[in-house]
């Protein structure tokens, strides 16, 4: 008894060994973002800068919510990385399968047969959210459409969506309680999607047409219109998730991405985007960091061919920062005064800190421009006769 009783307390204690670990895990998405600074009437909303990710405003952030047509930025991220990687390309012809035309809510009302290029299948996926034109795309990327929306999540996992999971290419929702995804997921992939300017020649379309001017297209999203900076992106709208909105605009280098999920009307999600957008462009600009080059000395080598090294200077990097900050921005460097041979091309040197207020913003390597060998016994002895004669 005293054994199985040893045992047990074993047990016990590994259990609780274990157990911060595992919610540590189970808490990836539980980080804390800068509370909202405007009204928004939504269940979730995200304001997040575009090149570094930073989050700049967030409610609910990584509640799982139904995403409508938001979803659609996901099958545009997969199509236009397969057109970018030669997989397919625009002047392809793709011919709409039964699946395709029997989607329903906004479509081009594609036909059994009927081929368009995938130009203007991007066109109306992006513009005129047409869930058939959507579905054609899917299948012609990946074969079928389950293939295709099993690369959407394998996509999304790639991207660290810990929230997301996808049953479809559209974001129609009346068949599926499962089907969901979050403000910062949003935000992510739309991020992403930024990364391919193509997309922007077709989100920042406001009125166009297919079919030789039969098929009229308008833009979902009327920020297209009215905002000064837009780029887009995608609106989606269903009872389950009501109105939705990823909003996406640049100025003077600074580009935003304003995501809002479930609000009540579609007015709602427009202002609240338009809100979030003022307030990112009014108190936020891009600056260009740059390590100064004065401040960097040379690093002994002990024991290598060479009897010092000049650490690669990194390239200037664009952070984003409060409005007139920049100016109190500080470098802090840390960097060996010697290491010893060997060293390796890339090895680690040292590194600058960039400071604001004492808070790292951003922080580079000081990395070896070259390989260097340990000096042999024989070199050694050459440089010393050298020296003796000179």
């Amino acid at each position: 008894m005293k054994k199985i009783l040893a045992a047990l307390l074993c047990c016990l204690i590994l259990w609780c060994a274990a157990m911060p670990a595992f919610a540590e895990e189970v808490s990836t998405n539980s980080e804390t973002f800068p509370e909202m600074q405007v009204e928004v009437n939504a269940k979730a909303a995200v304001l997040m800068e575009a090149n570094t990710g930073s989050v700049l405003m967030a409610s609910h952030a990584h509640e799982q919510l139904f995403p409508a047509s938001v979803t659609k930025i996901m099958t545009l991220l997969l199509v236009m990385e397969a057109v970018e990687n030669g997989q397919i390309a625009l002047t392809d012809t793709v011919t709409a399968s039964a699946e395709a035309v029997s989607k329903g809510g906004s479509q081009i009302w594609l036909e059994e047969g009927e081929q368009m290029t995938v130009d203007e299948l991007i066109k109306a996926a992006a513009v005129a959210s047409a869930n058939d034109a959507c579905e054609a795309l899917g299948e012609y990327v990946a074969g079928s459409s389950t293939a295709f929306v099993e690369r959407m999540n394998e996509r999304a996992k790639q991207l660290g969506m810990l929230d997301t999971h996808f049953e479809n290419c559209t974001g129609l929702d009346d068949t599926t309680d499962t089907h969901k995804t979050s403000a910062y997921d949003v935000a992510l992939m739309s991020r992403e999607l930024l990364k391919h300017s193509l997309i922007r020649e077709y989100s920042t379309i406001w009125m166009d047409s297919l079919r030789g001017g039969e098929t009229e297209l308008v833009n979902t999203n009327r920020l297209v219109r009215f905002y000064d900076g837009i780029t887009g992106l995608k609106t989606g709208t269903t009872s389950k998730a009501g109105c939705c909105v990823s909003a996406t605009a640049k100025r003077d280098g600074l580009e935003l991405i304003a995501v809002v999920l479930g609000s009540p009307s579609s007015d709602d999600r427009f202002n609240g985007a338009r809100a979030m957008l003022d307030w990112g462009f009014a108190n936020y600009a891009a600056q260009t960091l740059a390590v100064d080059a004065a401040r960097i000395p040379a690093v002994g080598v002990l024991g290598g061919t060479v009897p010092s090294v000049m650490p690669v200077i990194p390239e200037a990097q664009s952070v984003v920062l409060p409005k007139g900050a920049s100016q109190n921005v500080t470098q802090e460097i840390d960097i060996a005064a010697e290491v010893a041979a060997p060293v390796e091309k890339g090895q680690l040197l040292g590194r600058v800190d960039f400071k604001l207020d004492g808070v790292t913003v951003y922080s580079c390597g000081l990395l070896c421009a070259e390989e260097i060998p340990q000096m042999t016994l024989l070199e050694a002895f050459r440089r010393v006769l050298l020296s003796l004669c000179s």
